[in-house]
Protein backbone atom coordinates (compact mmCIF):
# COMPACT_ATOMS: atom_id res chain seq x y z
CA UNK A 1 0.00 0.00 0.00
CA UNK A 2 1.16 3.27 -1.19
CA UNK A 3 1.75 6.40 1.41
CA UNK A 4 -0.93 9.02 1.57
CA UNK A 5 0.61 11.52 -0.88
CA UNK A 6 3.03 8.89 -2.93
CA UNK A 7 3.63 9.91 -6.11
CA UNK A 8 5.50 7.28 -7.32
CA UNK A 9 6.58 7.17 -11.28
CA UNK A 10 8.43 4.09 -11.27
CA UNK A 11 6.98 1.73 -14.21
CA UNK A 12 5.84 -1.77 -13.29
CA UNK A 13 6.31 -3.99 -15.69
CA UNK A 14 5.77 -7.71 -14.94
CA UNK A 15 6.49 -9.09 -18.31
CA UNK A 16 10.01 -11.02 -18.60
CA UNK A 17 9.51 -11.44 -22.46
CA UNK A 18 9.87 -7.62 -22.68
CA UNK A 19 12.41 -7.42 -20.39
CA UNK A 20 16.17 -6.37 -21.71
CA UNK A 21 18.01 -8.90 -19.36
CA UNK A 22 22.12 -8.72 -19.62
CA UNK A 23 23.66 -12.16 -20.25
CA UNK A 24 24.61 -13.19 -17.28
CA UNK A 25 20.92 -13.37 -15.77
CA UNK A 26 20.33 -15.51 -19.14
CA UNK A 27 23.34 -17.49 -17.30
CA UNK A 28 22.29 -17.46 -13.92
CA UNK A 29 18.73 -18.21 -14.98
CA UNK A 30 19.14 -21.25 -17.31
CA UNK A 31 21.90 -22.21 -14.47
CA UNK A 32 18.69 -22.67 -11.93
CA UNK A 33 16.52 -24.17 -14.67
CA UNK A 34 19.21 -27.12 -15.69
CA UNK A 35 19.72 -27.96 -11.77
CA UNK A 36 15.79 -28.02 -11.26
CA UNK A 37 15.87 -30.36 -15.10
CA UNK A 38 18.61 -32.16 -13.61
CA UNK A 39 16.71 -33.10 -10.35
CA UNK A 40 13.39 -34.20 -12.13
CA UNK A 41 16.14 -36.33 -14.43
CA UNK A 42 17.71 -38.18 -12.04
CA UNK A 43 14.63 -40.00 -11.02
CA UNK A 44 14.86 -41.35 -15.18
CA UNK A 45 18.28 -42.34 -14.40
CA UNK A 46 17.85 -44.20 -11.30
CA UNK A 47 15.08 -46.39 -12.72
CA UNK A 48 17.55 -47.07 -15.73
CA UNK A 49 20.12 -48.20 -13.07
CA UNK A 50 17.97 -50.10 -11.15
CA UNK A 51 16.31 -51.86 -14.47
CA UNK A 52 20.15 -52.61 -15.52
CA UNK A 53 20.94 -53.90 -12.20
CA UNK A 54 17.50 -56.00 -11.76
CA UNK A 55 18.71 -59.05 -14.13
CA UNK A 56 20.47 -60.03 -17.21
CA UNK A 57 17.33 -59.85 -19.00
CA UNK A 58 16.34 -56.06 -17.81
CA UNK A 59 19.50 -55.62 -18.92
CA UNK A 60 18.95 -56.31 -22.15
CA UNK A 61 14.97 -54.91 -22.23
CA UNK A 62 16.80 -51.39 -21.16
CA UNK A 63 19.69 -51.66 -23.57
CA UNK A 64 17.30 -52.36 -26.54
CA UNK A 65 15.16 -49.06 -25.46
CA UNK A 66 17.70 -47.23 -24.97
CA UNK A 67 18.78 -47.55 -28.95
CA UNK A 68 15.70 -45.52 -29.88
CA UNK A 69 15.65 -42.46 -31.60
CA UNK A 70 13.41 -40.95 -29.04
CA UNK A 71 15.22 -42.18 -25.91
CA UNK A 72 18.45 -41.01 -27.46
CA UNK A 73 16.97 -37.41 -27.73
CA UNK A 74 16.16 -37.34 -24.62
CA UNK A 75 19.14 -38.84 -22.96
CA UNK A 76 21.05 -36.19 -25.07
CA UNK A 77 19.01 -33.68 -23.15
CA UNK A 78 19.89 -34.86 -20.38
CA UNK A 79 23.83 -34.89 -21.17
CA UNK A 80 23.62 -31.21 -22.28
CA UNK A 81 21.64 -30.37 -19.13
CA UNK A 82 24.15 -32.22 -16.54
CA UNK A 83 27.31 -30.64 -19.13
CA UNK A 84 25.65 -26.98 -18.77
CA UNK A 85 24.91 -27.25 -15.40
CA UNK A 86 28.68 -28.89 -14.28
CA UNK A 87 30.18 -25.81 -16.75
CA UNK A 88 28.26 -23.16 -15.28
CA UNK A 89 29.31 -24.54 -11.32
CA UNK A 90 32.70 -23.99 -12.32
CA UNK A 91 32.33 -20.81 -13.56
CA UNK A 92 30.71 -19.87 -10.47
CA UNK A 93 33.05 -21.51 -8.53
CA UNK A 94 35.63 -19.15 -10.28
CA UNK A 95 33.53 -16.32 -9.82
CA UNK A 96 33.87 -17.14 -5.69
CA UNK A 97 37.88 -16.97 -6.26
CA UNK A 98 37.33 -13.39 -7.35
CA UNK A 99 37.66 -13.57 -11.32
CA UNK A 100 35.05 -12.40 -13.46
CA UNK A 101 33.53 -10.73 -10.93
CA UNK A 102 32.69 -7.39 -12.61
CA UNK A 103 30.01 -6.70 -15.06
CA UNK A 104 32.47 -6.83 -18.21
CA UNK A 105 34.29 -10.40 -16.84
CA UNK A 106 30.88 -11.93 -15.66
CA UNK A 107 29.66 -11.33 -19.46
CA UNK A 108 32.82 -12.80 -20.66
CA UNK A 109 32.41 -15.73 -18.55
CA UNK A 110 28.59 -16.20 -19.89
CA UNK A 111 29.87 -15.84 -23.34
CA UNK A 112 32.09 -18.59 -23.05
CA UNK A 113 29.92 -20.53 -20.66
CA UNK A 114 27.60 -20.60 -23.40
CA UNK A 115 29.76 -21.14 -26.24
CA UNK A 116 31.73 -24.09 -24.57
CA UNK A 117 27.92 -25.69 -23.63
CA UNK A 118 26.92 -25.27 -27.27
CA UNK A 119 30.13 -27.17 -28.19
CA UNK A 120 29.87 -29.83 -25.56
CA UNK A 121 26.07 -30.19 -27.14
CA UNK A 122 27.41 -31.16 -30.90
CA UNK A 123 30.35 -33.15 -28.90
CA UNK A 124 27.47 -34.95 -27.13
CA UNK A 125 25.52 -35.44 -30.00
CA UNK A 126 28.42 -37.61 -32.34
CA UNK A 127 29.24 -39.52 -29.81
CA UNK A 128 25.45 -40.70 -29.17
CA UNK A 129 24.69 -40.59 -33.45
Amino acid sequence: MKPRGSKDQRPINLDISTMKLPITAYASISHRVSGVLLFASSILMVWALDASLESEESFDQLAVLLSGSLVKVILWAVLVVLTYHALAGIRHLIMDMGFGEDFEGGALGARILFSVAALAAVIWGVVLW
